[in-house]
C-alpha cells in the first residue's frame, strides 16, 4: 500500500493539498466539484466539505457564513471514525475539525465580501447576504444551488393506531427571536407566491421536492396527489420508509424534523458477549468464554420476549414494551441461529484470543480462516462486545494506570512515563506484544529500562532480554543503561562496543556466557547475519528500537527479526505507524503474529476498506483491532508537554563510510609525518599550529562529507555516513511534520544539505548564511515562522546563531560541532526562547571513533588536557593546536571498529 498522504493535516490544524493553494478553497472545492477519487483521504475530507456546503446552502438569507456553528461533538466524533490513515492523522481531533469548519466559514464570508465589492455599485446589495451567497454558490458550487428551504416533518399520531404517524411538508420563512427556523406548511407557499405573482420563487422552492420525487416513489405519490401540501397520516411501514430514506432526502436538498427517539433508538441485535468471566491467564494462548443472546440496547431479552418479538408480523418499526424498535425479523432470526450454531459447534470451549479480538473489532471473517466454524463478519444486526472481565483489561490497555518505578532506577519517571511503565508491564505480563510509539524526546528508553529492572524481579528465571537497534544507537543504549539502570547486566554483541575476542568466545560457546546477563544488545545487521543463533533460544523480551527498520515485510532483515521467539515482544518507534498499512502488518507480525492474518489476506482486507463507500467508518475496525497494543503520546498534547523539561539534548551518533575511513587514515598519517618533520626541523610554533589547524579542518570537513574536503563536487549522500544518519532522523521528523533547524559552521555544505533534505521531506526548505541579502533575511524568518512554512531551515552558525526568533522549530540539529558550548547554546536559543510553545529537542552529531567523538567528550565533561585547553568564555573555543604530538595523534586517531559499521 502506498502512503496515504495526498492531503496532509498539520499540527497547526491546517491542511496541505497537493497543489499547495489556499487549503480552505481547496477543501471547499472537494464538495463543490464532487470529483470522484479512489483516494480515501480525499473522500474523507470531501464528506466533511459536503457537510459544510450543505449547511451553507440551508443558511437563512439574513445570515452570513460566520454564523454557521460547527457540528456537535457527537457528529464530529462520527467524522473521526471515518478517517483513513493519513499523514498528520495523529493531530485529528474534534477540536481540529471544529477549527477547520470555522476556518471554512471565515473564508466563505471573505469570499462573499470580495464578490459584493467586485459587482460594483449596480451589483449585489451588501446588506443582502442571501443574494451574495446564492450568487457565490451558483458560481462556486452549481450542483448545490438547488438546495432549498423545504422540510419534511414526521411526528407520532397516537390518535390512530392503524396510522400512528403524521407527515407534513413545511418551508422556512424566517427566524424566530431565538434564532430558530420559522416553519409554515408548504401549502401556504402556493397562496403566498400566487398573491405576489412570483412563480419563479415557487419553482425554485419546489426544486428539491421534485428531485426527491424523481428518486423516491412515495414522494412521487405525494406530489402527484398533491398531498405533499397537506397533513397526511402515515402507516408504520410508510413512516419507516421515510426514516430510512433520510440520506436521499438530504442529497436532494430537503431538510427534515423527526422524533428524537429515531436518533437514539435502541436496536434489537444479536448480543455476542466475549470475556465475561475472570480467567487465570489472559493472553495469546487463552481461550475466552463467550455467549450469544438477543438484546435491546444493553438489556438482554428473555426467551419469551425473543419469541414474541420474532413472531411478530411487523418489520422495520415495531412497538415493543412502549418503545419503537428497528427490527428485521428474518435477518435477526438468521443471525441468531447462525451464531448459536457456531457456539454449539465449539463444544463449550472458549474462543481463541485472536478470533475474539477480531470479533470485537468488527473483522472476524475478513481476517479469519475459512471453514464452517470460522466467525463471519457480523453485519448490522450483530453487536459483539467485551464482557466484564475482558472490558476491564481492555480499559487498562487503552487508559493505562501508573506504576511506581523500581527502586533500582536512577532517575525519576514523570507521570506519563509511569503510565507507560504500567502499560508495558501489563502487556508483557500477559504475553502480548506492545508498541510504545511515544513522540521523539518523551523518554521511551528510560521506560524500557524501568521495565527491564522490574521484570528482573518479577520473573527472575526467564533469562536475558534481547534488544535490536540501529548500530548507530548501540552506544546510546549502553550510556543510558549505565546512567539509569547500572545494576542491569548488559552485553553488546557488536564489535564497535565489545572486543572481537570476547565476541568470538560468546559465539563459540553458543551464547552460554550470556545466560547471566539481563540484556543483550545487537544491531539489525548482525541480527540478520546471525539469525540462526538469535532465533535458537527464547528470550525474556525481544525489543526493537527504531522499529520502522522492519517496516518492509519482504526484506531479509525484517523476516529475520520477526522470527525471534520471546515471552513478549516490544517495539519502539517515534514515527506514527498508521501511515503505511503494510508497515502495520509487518510490525504486528512481529508483536502479535497472526492477529492481522497473512500478508495477502491483510492486503485484500485493506484494499476493501480503502475502496469502501463514502461516509462509512471504513477504517474504524482496523484501528479498533490494533489500538490496545499501541501507546502513542505526543509532545503537542498539553497534558504531556506541561510535565516535560523545555529542552532535551541528545547525541546523534554517526559513522564513517569506508571511503571516509580511508581518507581519514590518510590525513592522520600525513599529519604524523608533518609533525615528525616539523620536530626534526625545529619549525616555529606558529607554523606548527597552522599545519595542525589545517589538518584538523580537513578532518572535520571529511567527517561531514568527502566532497567538502576534496572539492570534487560529488555530494552523493551515500558517500557520507553523517548524511545518511541525518536522513534517517529527518524521515521520522517528516512523518510527524516536525519543524527543524540545522546549524553548520561551513557555508559550502549548506546547499548540498538542502538538496539532500528536500528529498527527505518532499518539500524544499530555506537557507540562511552570511551571503543572504539583508533585505531577504526578514522574509526568510517570516516564511519559516508561518504555520505552514517550510519544514526545515539550514543556517550557518555565525550568521544565524544569534538574534533570530525561530520558535516554529521543535527540533534542532548541530550538524558539525562548534568547539565552544556557549556558541552552540546561543544557536539553540533561536528556537528555545520566549514564545516557544513546544519542547525543543537538540541533536548533536557525533561521529564515532573519530576526532568528533573525542572533542564531544571534552566539551561534555568540560575537562582539560595538560596545560588547560578549554576556555568557556564566549569568544573562545577548544584549541587542540597546542597539544603535544602524542596527545594530538591520540585525539585524531581513527578507531576503525567504532567508526565504520
Amino acid at each position: 500500500m502506498e502512503q496515504l498522504s495526498s492531503i496532509i493535516l498539520t499540527p497547526a490544524g491546517n491542511l496541505i493539498f497537493p497543489a499547495r493553494k489556499d487549503w480552505r478553497e481547496s477543501l471547499f472545492n472537494l464538495a463543490a466539484k464532487r470529483d470522484r477519487t479512489p483516494d480515501p483521504a480525499f473522500r474523507f475530507w470531501r464528506s466533511f466539505s459536503e457537510a459544510f456546503v450543505g449547511a451553507l446552502c440551508r443558511l437563512p438569507d439574513d445570515l452570513g457564513p460566520r454564523s454557521l456553528t460547527p457540528p456537535s461533538d457527537d457528529e464530529l466524533e462520527r467524522f473521526l471514525g471515518k478517517a483513513p490513515p493519513m499523514t498528520g492523522g495523529e493531530y485529528l481531533s474534534v477540536q481540529a475539525l471544529a477549527g477547520i469548519w470555522e476556518a471554512l466559514a471565515i473564508w466563505t464570508e471573505d469570499a462573499l465580501v470580495a464578490l459584493v465589492a467586485a459587482s460594483g455599485p449596480q451589483g449585489l446589495d451588501p446588506n443582502n447576504p442571501g443574494a451574495a451567497l446564492q450568487q457565490f454558490l451558483s458560481e462556486r458550487a452549481p450542483l448545490w444551488r438547488r438546495v432549498g428551504r423545504v422540510t419534511f416533518n414526521l411526528a407520532e399520531n397516537q390518535a390512530d393506531p392503524a396510522k400512528p404517524f403524521a407527515f407534513l411538508a413545511t418551508y422556512v420563512t424566517s427566524l424566530t427571536v431565538e434564532g430558530r427556523d420559522r416553519h409554515l406548511p408548504l401549502g401556504r407557499a402556493l397562496k403566498r407566491y400566487a398573491q405576489v405573482g412570483d412563480s419563479s420563487a415557487l419553482q425554485s422552492l419546489l426544486i428539491p421536492v421534485r428531485e426527491a420525487a424523481s428518486r423516491l416513489k412515495w414522494v412521487q405519490e405525494l406530489v402527484e396527489s398533491r398531498l405533499v401540501y397537506h397533513p397526511v397520516a402515515f402507516t408504520v411501514k410508510r413512516a419507516y420508509k421515510f426514516l430510512t430514506d433520510i440520506p436521499v432526502l438530504e442529497e436532494c436538498g430537503l431538510s427534515f424534523r423527526i422524533p428524537d427517539w429515531w436518533h437514539r433508538r435502541p436496536q434489537v441485535k444479536v448480543d455476542v458477549v466475549v470475556g465475561d468471566n475472570e480467567t487465570p491467564q489472559f493472553g495469546m494462548a487463552s481461550l475466552i468464554d463467550w455467549d450469544v443472546r438477543l438484546a435491546v440496547g444493553d438489556e438482554s431479552l428473555s426467551e419469551a420476549d425473543i419469541e414474541r418479538l420474532l413472531s411478530s408480523e411487523a418489520d422495520g418499526l415495531v412497538l415493543f414494551k412502549g418503545q419503537w424498535l428497528e427490527v428485521d425479523r428474518a435477518r435477526l432470526r438468521e443471525a441468531l441461529d447462525h451464531w448459536k450454531s457456531i457456539k454449539e459447534a465449539s463444544g463449550g470451549h472458549g474462543l481463541e484470543f485472536i478470533k475474539a479480538m477480531r470479533l470485537l473489532a468488527g473483522l472476524p471473517g475478513a481476517l479469519g480462516e475459512n471453514g464452517k466454524d470460522s466467525l463471519p463478519d457480523h453485519g448490522p444486526w450483530v453487536a459483539p462486545r467485551a464482557g466484564a472481565a475482558l472490558s476491564k483489561i481492555l480499559q487498562n490497555l487503552r487508559r493505562p494506570e501508573s506504576m511506581e518505578q523500581p527502586e533500582e532506577l536512577r532517575g525519576v519517571l514523570r507521570p506519563y512515563q509511569k503510565k507507560g511503565l504500567g502499560w508495558l508491564s501489563l502487556l508483557s505480563g500477559l504475553g502480548l506484544g506492545a508498541c510504545l510509539a511515544d513522540d521523539m524526546g518523551l523518554g521511551k528508553t528510560i521506560q524500557v529500562l524501568a521495565l527491564l529492572l522490574m521484570d528482573k524481579i518479577r520473573r527472575p528465571n526467564l533469562g536475558p532480554s534481547l534488544l535490536v537497534a540501529p548500530a548507530s544507537l548501540l552506544a546510546n543504549w549502553r550510556a543510558e543503561a549505565e546512567r539509569f539502570a547500572p545494576t542491569l547486566k548488559v552485553a553488546i554483541w557488536h564489535v564497535s562496543e565489545t572486543p572481537r575476542d570476547v565476541l568470538s568466545r560468546w559465539e563459540n560457546d553458543g551464547g552460554k556466557q550470556l545466560d547471566g546477563m539481563d540484556l543483550v544488545i545487537t544491531s539489525y545487521g548482525l541480527a540478520q547475519r546471525q539469525q540462526a543463533f538469535f532465533e535458537s533460544r527464547k528470550w525474556r523480551l525481544v525489543i526493537l528500537d527504531e522499529a520502522q527498520a522492519i517496516k518492509n515485510p519482504g526484506t531479509a532483515q525484517s523476516k529475520a527479526v520477526r522470527s525471534f521467539k520471546a515471552v513478549s515482544k516490544l517495539a519502539l518507534t517515534g514515527t506514527p505507524i498508521e501511515n503505511r498499512l503494510t508497515d502495520l502488518w509487518s510490525l504486528f507480525d512481529f508483536l502479535n503474529p497472526g492477529l492481522l492474518s497473512s500478508m495477502g489476506k491483510f492486503q485484500k482486507v485493506v484494499s476493501g476498506l480503502a475502496n469502501g463507500s463514502d461516509g462509512q467508518d471504513v477504517f474504524a475496525p482496523l484501528r479498533k483491532l490494533v489500538a490496545p497494543y499501541i501507546l502513542r503520546r505526543l509532545k503537542s498534547d498539553r497534558s504531556i508537554i506541561d510535565d516535560l523539561p523545555d529542552k532535551i539534548e541528545t547525541t546523534l551518533n554517526c559513522h564513517l563510510t569506508k571511503t571516509q575511513a580511508q581518507l581519514y587514515s590518510q590525513v592522520v598519517q600525513n599529519l604524523e609525518r608533518s609533525l615528525k618533520d616539523a620536530k626534526e626541523n625545529k619549525a616555529a610554533d606558529i607554523a606548527r599550529r597552522g599545519m595542525v589547524l589545517q589538518a584538523l579542518t580537513r578532518l572535520r570537513q571529511l567527517i561531514n562529507h568527502p566532497a567538502q574536503m576534496t572539492g570534487d563536487g560529488d555530494w552523493d549522500p551515500k558517500r557520507s555516513g553523517k548524511f545518511e544518519r541525518l536522513a534517517e532522523l529527518c524521515r521520522e521528523m517528516a512523518e510527524r511534520q516536525d519543524r527543524l533547524l540545522i546549524f553548520t559552521q561551513y557555508r559550502e555544505i549548506i546547499d548540498p544539505l538542502h538538496d539532500h533534505l528536500a528529498g527527505v521531506f518532499g518539500r524544499p526548505g530555506l537557507i540562511f548564511h552570511g551571503g543572504t541579502k539583508v533585505a531577504d533575511r526578514q522574509r526568510i524568518v517570516a516564511d519559516y515562522q508561518s504555520d505552514d512554512g517550510p519544514p526545515f531551515l539550514i543556517l550557518s552558525l555565525k550568521a544565524g546563531g544569534t538574534g533570530l526568533n525561530l520558535t516554529a522549530a521543535g527540533q534542532v540539529i548541530h550538524f558539525d560541532r562548534w568547539w565552544n558550548p556557549a556558541v552552540e547554546d546561543q544557536a539553540t536559543d533561536r528556537a528555545y526562547r520566549i514564545g516557544q510553545k513546544r519542547n525543543v529537542v537538540i541533536h548533536k552529531c557525533v561521529t564515532r571513533g573519530t576526532l568528533e567523538e573525542r572533542v564531544d567528550a571534552l566539551l561534555t565533561e568540560k575537562r582539560t588536557l595538560a596545560g588547560g585547553i578549554l576556555d568557556s568564555g564566549p569568544e573562545r573555543e577548544l584549541d587542540l593546536t597546542g597539544l603535544s604530538d602524542e596527545a594530538l595523534i591520540s585525539v585524531v586517531s581513527l578507531d576503525l571498529d567504532r567508526a565504520v559499521l
